[in-house]
């Protein structure tokens, strides 16, 4: 068995409308998820397939950190599908230093992170301290340097010309986007 922490605002999404979502995942994932609604705490105890298992926590940590309940359950749709957590906090010095660096990942009008997610395949989000991302293993590298590019001060023209070359590569210079 394994535990979560799901912050009390998201705990109702993870529940979902009538305990549908919370089912959803169980049935998907051949899991029983136990909530304590108090404290966030979720109990995962695998029931069925192992493998699923071992991705559930993933799919509810996802939920937790502002992923849409089916972008997380995606974890469990793709083989090789991963989420990763990008602690911003770590990179900034106080509240100011936070909700700027917050400010040029989301970009105006939250461009820098739909180009994050246009030029990479990866669904990414921005929620509280964290950064969290769901893709191939490679579409997390590509958003993963760029996180960090922008973290580290580079010029978002910098970033966007990275994360152009990243897309060339990913789709062999096949261009993907539907709105070109």
């Amino acid at each position: 068995m394994q535990h979560v922490k799901v912050p009390q605002d998201r705990i109702g999404v993870l529940i979902g409308e009538g305990g549908s979502t919370l089912r959803e995942i169980e049935r998907r994932a051949e899991v029983r998820l136990d909530v304590d609604s108090e404290n966030g705490s979720v109990a995962i105890d695998s029931v069925g397939d192992p493998v699923l298992g071992m991705v559930a926590p993933d799919v509810v940590r996802a939920v937790g950190r502002g992923f849409a309940p089916e972008d997380a359950m995606s974890l469990l749709d793709q083989e090789m599908a991963m989420f990763e957590l990008i602690e911003i906090d770590r990179h900034t010095r106080n509240k100011n230093d936070m909700r700027r660096k917050k400010g040029r990942l989301i970009g105006e009008n939250g461009r820098t992170r739909e180009l994050m997610e246009e030029l990479t395949g990866a669904d990414v989000v921005i929620y509280g301290s964290t950064l969290g991302i769901i893709g191939q293993p490679e579409e997390v590298e590509a958003v993963r340097r760029a996180v960090e590019m922008i973290l580290d001060g580079a010029p978002h023209g910098a970033v966007y010309s990275f994360l152009e070359r990243k897309h060339n590569e990913l789709t062999r210079g096949f261009n993907v986007r539907q709105n070109n």
